[in-house]
């Protein structure tokens, strides 16, 4: 016992003890240690945990937004602070989109009540989603948002006007900025992709009800593509393939409807490119495989040829779905061979084959099993031979092979 009761506090210490110092814990002797068992208490170790700790945040986060935001714009100087803490929580915190939005409206509602106010928010967004990639998204879903619950729509233009005359002043200068240095046009493409989810993502709803999108940024965006084309350095092109594997399937789509063939004029200027222009191989690279993907229906699925009948014309796996057969020699043949149908409805003609069973096993035809019924009775005179020569042996010995005396 005084083992253990020594080794005790040497595991539970928080710093190493040294080597001599169990030799300075006094030994007890088994009487009095029985006669009054001693308790050693492990030493508490001491946290500098604290309930009442600063939350915790990486860095480069603002906490800013998250502690006041229910209190709406008054906790803040003015509302461009308010809103672009907002816009930077969103960026951070995409997820939290769903549940803050309402009320984000409703502050905005609150506090946005002239021109200026609604200028100043527009803009605010538009840089946003314009100067971080990653926000371009989300911007768009917060301006088709704020666009059906803002209250505000003073003379100057609801918010989605002010959105779509700030977005057209970047676009009058379209072919300037494609052509401008690297600064600008980094800037031009964040606009185009910009535009690009505006176009996805803002509703307008109708007289009627309906929800279709904009018109003018269906327009604004063949356009776009068009100035992106007609200077055709590496990342103009890149800036182009983004739109359309973010947009094509969609404008081909409208444009379809429309009995437009602005899809197919793209497409002939892409190839176009790949051929004469002076771009890298990688970008020709990419080109060829936006043709590609244009090619497959912009990699969409119908619903329709699920249900189609599968044929060895439409279905390149067809043969696979069938069953293999083998003959007689060991040679198997598959439905890719002249006498498949043929040599399978024969089988299938053969019933004794195919006995009508259930997944269940349960037998469907209320006969017994025709494997078994099939069987001779009577045994190869072989085999009766060695049957009977068992039947006697089995007879002379017990279970454990002992012989059994008569």
């Amino acid at each position: 016992m005084s083992d253990g009761f020594d080794r005790a506090p040497e595991q539970t210490r928080p710093l190493r003890a040294p080597p001599s110092s169990q030799d300075k814990i006094p030994q007890q002797n088994s009487e009095s240690a029985m006669a009054k068992p001693q308790v050693v208490v492990a030493p508490v170790l001491m946290s500098k945990l604290s309930v009442n700790a600063p939350e915790f945040y990486p860095s480069g986060y603002s906490s800013n937004y998250t502690e006041s935001y229910e209190d709406g714009c008054e906790d803040y100087p003015t509302l461009s602070e308010y809103v672009q803490d907002f816009l930077n929580h969103l960026t951070e915190q995409p997820g939290s989109f769903e549940t803050e939005i309402e009320q984000f409206a409703e502050t905005l509602n609150g506090c946005v009540t002239t021109d200026d106010a609604l200028q100043e928010l527009v803009e605010l967004i538009y840089q946003q989603a314009t100067s971080i990639p990653n926000f371009s998204y989300m911007g768009a879903r917060l301006c088709n948002y704020l666009s059906h619950h803002l209250t505000i729509s003073p003379q100057s233009g609801n918010f989605r006007q002010l959105l779509l005359q700030r977005c057209r002043t970047e676009y009058e200068v379209k072919d300037q900025a494609a052509k401008g240095d690297e600064v600008t046009r980094k800037r031009f493409h964040a606009f185009v992709l910009f535009l690009g989810e505006l176009y996805l993502n803002l509703e307008i709803k109708g007289t009627n009800g309906q929800v279709t999108r904009a018109d003018i940024l269906q327009v604004g965006l063949r356009e776009l593509l068009n100035a992106l084309f007609s200077n055709p350095m590496d990342d103009n092109l890149i800036c182009a393939v983004k739109l359309l594997k973010l947009t094509g399937s969609v404008l081909e789509d409208a444009w379809k409807e429309k009995g437009k063939m602005d899809m197919e004029e793209i497409i002939q200027r892409i190839e176009n490119v790949v051929l004469d222009a002076n771009c890298s191989r990688d970008v020709k690279q990419m080109l060829l495989k936006l043709v590609e993907l244009r090619s497959s229906n912009w990699g969409r699925v119908h619903a329709t040829s699920t249900y189609r009948e599968a044929t060895p014309e439409n279905d390149p796996n067809y043969f696979m779905n069938e069953p293999t057969f083998y003959t007689s020699d060991g040679v198997p043949f598959t439905a890719a061979d002249p006498d498949y149908q043929e040599k399978y409805q024969e089988l299938l003609e053969r019933e004794d084959f195919f006995p009508d069973y259930e997944e269940n096993g349960t037998d469907l035809s209320g006969a017994g099993d025709p494997y078994l019924d099939d069987i001779d009775d009577e045994m190869d005179p072989e085999i009766e031979e060695a049957y009977e020569k068992f039947c006697l042996e089995s007879e002379l010995f017990d279970l454990e092979g002992h012989l059994i005396l008569p």
